[in-house]
């Protein structure tokens, strides 16, 4: 019969307590009904001591070894021993029961259960750095690091100018900058490793809030002596015979650009496309210049070339296409007086009356599948 009480109080206590890792112990023991049928032991005050186990240190930890691939780097990451490291890791998997790495080829990767702590920690560790922010916000309100992560593609003369005019306005802020695909983007938001990002295309994460502020045109540009150049064409299959630049498509760190132009060539029943990868948008230019291929690039990615005549532009009668740029930040992450002035500063550059409207797909019935064979060169 005691093991039957002490049983029923560990389930109360898992219950009752798991939510209240900060809470202290003797007023969480105190909130247990008050009754002789059931008898506090120190199994407990074992089993509250296992809830707070995981701390943010064991969990900066947890995160240090799978972001840098092992004990070695998270060691000289962190500034401390490999030992010490070591022994982190091994209490927090002693206390969770379950391994969270595995050695595989002499790599350090996540175990099964390793992999489903991995979202947890992430947010975890960024609502104890939100914490620390609004405290330090407390007494400095114009002061601290603030972290801006752009699509590379982004990060051209607007937001230049609107980075200076806020260091100008903020000195006392920290402003850093990083450039990243569109999801890796998310990523950084979601992780807290950044606290303001600018990305294509709205991601619907709950966990992010994601807004879209512009929507920028896309257009056909070509070498200035093209045959093609200053001219129109009535439809955008005319040009699938050209060759085309495009970014590339790199499996696990897709990025919304690379696919548009091929995109726009299926929906008009084109199957073949030549083109060529090129991952640097400045060299996508020059090569357009050269007379390399064509490109479908933004409009401000090319007003400079245009108007000094280096590239021309084709027009196309049926092309309606645009990038997407949207704002994003973390969903209940708090935000520095620093940060939301960075943010409105981005709002107010970007023009929102050229947002698209975001609207839920209708559902269709399903059109006939044409497959894209994009023959590199």
């Amino acid at each position: 019969m005691q093991g039957l009480k002490r049983f029923r109080l560990l389930q109360l206590a898992r219950h009752w307590f798991a939510p209240l890792i900060l809470i202290d112990v003797r007023s969480a023991i105190g909130a247990f009904p008050a009754s002789d049928k059931f008898v506090i032991s120190l199994d407990v005050i074992s089993f509250l001591h296992e809830v707070t186990a995981m701390d943010s240190d064991a969990l900066n930890t947890f995160l240090a070894v799978h972001r840098r691939g092992g004990i070695s780097n998270a060691a000289k990451f962190l500034h401390r021993s490999q030992p010490a490291i070591s022994r982190r890791i091994a209490l927090l998997e002693q206390d969770l029961g379950v391994p969270l790495f595995e050695r595989v080829a002499g790599r350090t990767l996540l175990s099964d259960a390793g992999r489903v702590l991995l979202p947890y920690a992430e947010r975890a560790v960024a609502a104890a750095q939100d914490a620390e922010r609004a405290i330090r916000a407390l007494t400095n309100q114009n002061t601290g690091p603030v972290s801006l992560a752009v699509t590379g593609t982004l990060a051209d003369s607007r937001l230049s100018k609107i980075m200076t005019g806020f260091a100008k306005e903020n000195p006392g802020v920290a402003l850093t900058l990083r450039t990243a695909t569109s999801a890796e983007v998310s990523g950084l938001i979601r992780r807290g490793e950044a606290t303001i990002g600018l990305r294509y295309n709205v991601d619907r994460s709950r966990d992010l809030d994601c807004e879209a502020v512009m929507a920028e045109t896309l257009q056909v540009v070509c070498a200035s002596d093209h045959p093609l150049a200053g001219k129109r064409v009535k439809q955008f299959a005319e040009l699938g015979g050209e060759r085309w630049i495009a970014f590339p498509e790199v499996p696990g760190r897709r990025e919304i650009a690379a696919a548009h132009v091929f995109a726009l060539f299926l929906t008009r029943g084109l199957a073949e496309v030549e083109w060529t990868a090129v991952d640097s948008l400045t060299a996508q230019k020059r090569l357009v210049e050269s007379g390399f291929g064509l490109a479908l690039l933004a409009e401000s990615h090319v007003a400079e070339e245009l108007s000094s005549a280096a590239i021309a532009a084709i027009a196309v009668d049926d092309l309606v296409a645009s990038h997407d740029i949207a704002v994003v930040t973390r969903r209940g992450g708090f935000l520095s007086l620093a940060a939301r002035h960075l943010l409105e500063a981005i709002r107010s550059n970007y023009s929102a009356t050229d947002a698209i409207t975001i609207r839920q797909p209708r559902k269709q019935r399903p059109a006939r599948k044409t497959i894209a064979r994009r023959r590199a060169r």
